[in-house]
């Protein structure tokens, strides 16, 4: 396995290994960028195999594309997948054809409201074929005989997608996901699978985890469908929390989280407990009318507690999926600093919990077990041992099965985060036990 480095040189060439793969929701290019990321982490790859049934949805077979291009009446290219391969709808079917402008047309995509940028366009489940230009180049065609090579061939394959466990003291679950299918797409593509990549090194330093951390990459969509076909079951009994991570860059600097569908996971209350601790990120409520693999998993017969987090997908940037959406708009620098951000939410996640006090009845004799002063004088410098005595008295008077750390917190008025030493200490005596 690779070296991994955290700095703007690493993901800078990382992402400039990925990029220019010609990705699909199944092929050849999704296992090649699952092989570049499992360089860097151990990837555990399931597969389903195309014409297999996933819910109300059928894997679709490979799109394997070996070259695309559409010469003009001068001989010139007018689009070329060489050039950029979003010039190609994916998922085109084979031809090879000559036709007039007019005949052309009805085959072409471009955006008239951005006539620069060349559009970024998908016919996974209906076969047909295109080509995707720049509306300013598009009115500048002229009349004349075009040739339309498309040398694409569906295979039966596999759906393919790729988890990494990071295991806990508990089997409580939870899930960091982001999809991999757009050929080069940079914030709407990349960001995520990077960001991804950050967080599991940084939670694999850890000293230790309370939870068991399971990290996806798949296809957006059927991948995650893929992945409830597979795990659903575990997940029902074993996810605690759950997060979506896509469109990490870009220029806002403060995070948006899509709260789940019924808004009362771990990770649904500990973000608004921190947005009262100097934690400047937004939340928004959940909707199944935009956004990405959430809402699978938010389906209804799921109704798993995952969340979604982008810099800048859920306010909206003109580049998505667009040829705009290049590597100086997603920038680096707000993928380091995304992953800085969201550590320091799963830190505090990880004080997150019920516990239960095993010494229910009167207060334990903490003296006995260290945890309590000998001596009844609290000087300026002894402030600290004393607030710790107070979130170790609230932790023990509330820690009833009940009631959380995060309302413990709330009712103390400290940041969960601030309990994580006498949480630790009561754990180490066994007073408290996570329920």
């Amino acid at each position: 396995m690779s070296e991994y480095q955290e700095s703007e040189a690493f993901f800078s060439g990382l992402f400039d290994e990925l990029f220019p793969i010609l990705r699909s929701i199944t092929g050849p290019g999704l296992r090649q960028s699952y092989d570049i990321f499992s360089r860097y982490m151990p990837l555990n790859i399931s597969s389903i195999n195309s014409g297999e049934k996933v819910f109300d949805w059928t894997v679709p077979q490979e799109w394997h594309c070996e070259d695309a291009y559409l010469i003009g009446p001068d001989g010139k290219k007018v689009a070329n997948m060489n050039r950029l391969n979003i010039e190609v709808v994916n998922y085109s079917e084979p031809v090879d054809v000559e036709l007039s402008l007019t005949e052309l047309q009805e085959h072409l995509y471009s955006l008239p409201e951005q006539p620069t940028a060349i559009p970024y366009v998908t016919s996974y489940y209906k076969k047909r074929w295109g080509f995707c230009i720049a509306h300013e180049k598009r009115e500048q065609l002229k009349e004349g005989t075009y040739r339309a090579v498309i040398k694409s061939r569906f295979v039966d394959g596999t759906l393919d997608i790729a988890q990494s466990v990071l295991h806990g003291e508990s089997k409580k679950e939870v899930l960091l996901s982001s999809y991999l299918c757009h050929p080069s797409m940079a914030n709407n593509e990349l960001s995520g699978p990077l960001v991804l990549l950050g967080l599991y090194h940084r939670i694999k330093k850890w000293p230790k985890r309370r939870y068991s951390y399971r990290f996806a990459l798949h296809p957006e969509t059927i991948g995650s469908l893929g992945l409830l076909h597979l795990m659903g079951e575990h997940f029902k009994e074993n996810l605690v929390s759950g997060l979506v991570i896509n469109c990490m860059g870009g220029a806002p600097e403060n995070l948006v989280f899509k709260h789940s569908r019924n808004d009362n996971g771990l990770l649904d209350k500990l973000l608004y407990h921190l947005n009262k601790h100097d934690f400047n990120h937004s939340n928004i409520e959940f909707s199944p009318l935009s956004g990405s693999d959430e809402r699978q998993y938010n389906s209804p017969g799921f109704q798993l507690p995952v969340c979604c987090v982008s810099r800048s997908f859920h306010s909206g940037y003109h580049q998505y999926h667009t040829s705009l959406d290049t590597k100086d708009f997603m920038g680096i620098k707000p993928l380091l600093d995304s992953i800085d951000k969201l550590e320091k939410i799963f830190l505090a996640f990880e004080q997150s919990a019920t516990f239960e006090n095993k010494l229910p009845f009167g207060e334990p004799n903490l003296g006995s077990k260290g945890l309590y002063p000998t001596l009844s004088f609290f000087s300026k410098e002894r402030v600290s041992q004393l607030d710790e005595l107070n979130h170790i008295k609230m932790l023990l008077n509330y820690s009833d099965g009940e009631h959380d750390s995060i309302e413990i917190a709330d009712k103390y008025g400290c940041n969960v985060s601030d309990m994580a030493s006498a949480i630790e200490k009561l754990e180490h005596q066994a007073l408290l036990v996570m329920k």
